[in-house]
């Protein structure tokens, strides 16, 4: 099973945080990520995304496509996300379009690291993948990439 997590790319300051919109730094941000998204993406695959503003219009740069859930919107826990993905159970390839810190949560855990979190900037994209080798699973990190790269 391959993890994808997209982080929101930037958005405005202010309240009510679920109506944060993108800024126009965020828009050309996730414009970035979904063309690189467009070459690499595995024409099956799932999209969960928070209910949030900004998570729609970052996944909006993709496609319309994508299932809204409420289980991963701002301050859900790294496991409420991963429970939605279905990791590692669900194979196939599921994006997630989040938040910080929740993320960068998710990205400690499966990295074996979970006494601290990872801060994954705006916009950003994690790839992970899970498979089972010589009898154990194993969980491998394959991209991380900004939009200020491409």
């Amino acid at each position: 099973m391959d993890l994808i997590l997209w982080r929101h790319a930037e958005a405005v300051d202010g309240a009510p945080d679920h109506a944060r919109e993108l800024t126009a730094k965020g828009k050309k941000q996730a414009e970035k990520i979904a063309a690189f998204l467009r070459q690499y993406l595995p024409d099956q695959h799932r999209i969960l995304v928070s209910p949030a503003t900004r998570t729609q219009q970052t996944v909006a740069a993709l496609t319309d496509h994508f299932t809204l859930a409420p289980t991963i919107a701002p301050g859900a826990s790294a496991q409420a996300v991963l429970q939605a993905a279905r990791w590692p159970d669900a194979g196939g390839t599921v994006l997630v379009v989040g938040h910080q810190p929740t993320l960068g949560e998710v990205a400690s855990q499966l990295l074996g690291c979970n006494d601290y979190s990872l801060s994954i900037k705006k916009g950003a994209l994690w790839w992970f993948n899970s498979r089972e080798r010589e009898g154990s699973a194993q969980t491998t990190l394959r991209l991380v990439i900004t939009p200020d790269f491409l």
